[in-house]
């Protein structure tokens, strides 16, 4: 069956349970398919003579010598899949992850040379008999232009024509699916007074929102975004190329100004998910494609600690690192939600309007020389960031590596927040509503 969930396996910590523990751990939440982030041999093996379906991943930076050397796609199959293969039941081959999302002019080289990479990886299963692996390519939602109404689809036009078109034509002709990171958290969390939560949540709920131009009716937030790519595909003259959500959650914690991020909305998403996807509570696809089965994974196994950006980014998982879950779930929707123990309810739903400080987090509190580097780092980045704790002046005393950081991440995080910057500090930094000021050195704060 297509319409079956499976969990991404992301490894970006240092507190996470071995491999082995890993693969019993998904196999205890009745996963059917795992998606890796590499071809990790360990893992590979490991999955070895389970039935749960396995996607790998190429990535970015192998894309272009893949692009342009035959042999050297000829050698990574070789290496990354023939030895596993089948008794490693591998499907899906995952031709990087998300480099439409990225600009720089070395990441636009990447966009021209992802089309080519996949053909030669085609060229080379073929080579050893391995077409039952489908080729693909996960994308962010950034690559749709406009997504409201869902019939506006279109994907961004500086990559329409040089990078849509050719990937489109080679899954279609190769019978394989577009991929698709999902996330209703996103837009509800931009615009909260706008979108209802339990519409993005897929709560079975009153509100229905009409497409003026389908007419299509929707009753939650993910079909919506879903179908505003089926039309930007249909645009292009690609009426049925199959989804696949390779990503999508919600976080069960996150930074004070992040919303709704708590367990019981991610446990309430991600078990409605399930029972949208298999359809045990409604029928199967969306509304633009009905009866149409969408394969998912839900993202992630783990919350992962080393992941950059704010709080949310280290939230993702059904898991914490120890292996115990934050939530219960089961991905074969045969348990009902009424057997599930009942939650509290979240009390960060709506925005929060108080002041927030980025300090240093209890855990790093002995971390000195991580400190130093960061505080060097806050301080490097000029506008007098750090000047009030240079000697003789205000937050210069006490004299403490705790306390200078505390001054130079707010500091640089009220200046610098407005243009994306986070108050993470590769983990170190936490924000907090409680004023680290003291005496005459007034630390800055950022207003919500």
């Amino acid at each position: 069956m297509s319409n079956k969930i499976g969990i991404a396996y992301g490894r970006l910590g240092n507190n996470l349970p071995s491999p082995e523990a890993s693969v019993q751990l998904i196999q205890s939440i009745n996963a059917s398919r795992v998606k890796l982030y590499d071809a990790n041999p360990e893992i590979l093996q490991l999955l070895s003579g389970s039935k749960i379906q396995v996607s790998i991943m190429i990535p970015n930076e192998e894309i272009s010598p893949i692009s342009t050397n035959q042999n050297y796609s000829h050698l990574w199959v070789q290496h990354n899949i023939i030895p596993y293969y089948p008794s490693t039941m591998i499907r899906f081959l995952l031709v990087g992850n998300e480099i439409l999302s990225y600009s720089t002019d070395q990441d636009r080289q990447l966009w021209f040379d992802l089309v080519p990479a996949m053909k030669n990886l085609r060229r080379s299963l073929k080579k050893y008999d391995l077409l039952k692996i489908k080729i693909g390519t996960p994308l962010a939602m950034d690559a749709i232009e406009s997504s409201f109404p869902p019939s506006s689809g279109t994907f961004r036009s500086d990559i329409t024509v040089p990078v849509m078109k050719p990937l489109l034509q080679f899954l279609n002709r190769t019978k394989s699916f577009f991929f698709l990171d999902v996330y209703p958290y996103f837009p509800w969390s931009e615009n909260p007074r706008d979108i209802n939560l339990d519409y993005a949540l897929l709560n079975e709920n009153n509100y229905t929102y009409v497409d003026p131009v389908s007419g299509l009716s929707y009753n939650n937030l993910l079909d919506q975004m879903l179908d505003s790519v089926v039309f930007a595909m249909t645009k292009l003259g690609f009426r049925n190329v199959r989804l696949y959500i390779a990503e999508t959650g919600w976080p069960s914690a996150g930074d004070i100004d992040q919303i709704g991020a708590n367990i019981y909305n991610a446990a309430t998403y991600n078990r409605n998910l399930v029972e949208r996807i298999i359809g045990t509570r409604t029928t199967i696809g969306t509304p633009a494609r009905p009866t149409w089965g969408i394969p998912t994974f839900i993202f992630s196994l783990f919350n992962e600690n080393q992941k950059p950006g704010p709080g949310t980014e280290r939230n993702w998982g059904v898991m914490y690192p120890d292996g115990k879950p934050i939530y219960e779930i089961d991905l074969t929707g045969s348990r009902q939600q009424s057997e599930y123990q009942a939650l509290p309810k979240g009390n960060n739903n709506a925005p929060y309007e108080r002041k927030i400080w980025c300090v240093v987090a209890n855990e790093a509190r002995n971390l000195t020389n991580e400190l130093v580097s960061a505080i060097s780092y806050a301080c490097g980045q000029g506008n007098g960031t750090c000047d009030l704790i240079h000697p003789g002046r205000e937050c210069y005393q006490p004299i403490s590596v705790v306390s200078h950081a505390n001054f130079a991440f707010s500091s640089f995080w009220s200046q610098l927040r407005s243009n994306g910057a986070s108050c993470s500090f590769n983990g170190l930094a936490i924000q907090t509503s409680r004023d680290p000021s003291h005496g005459s050195c007034k630390v800055p704060g950022v207003a919500l």
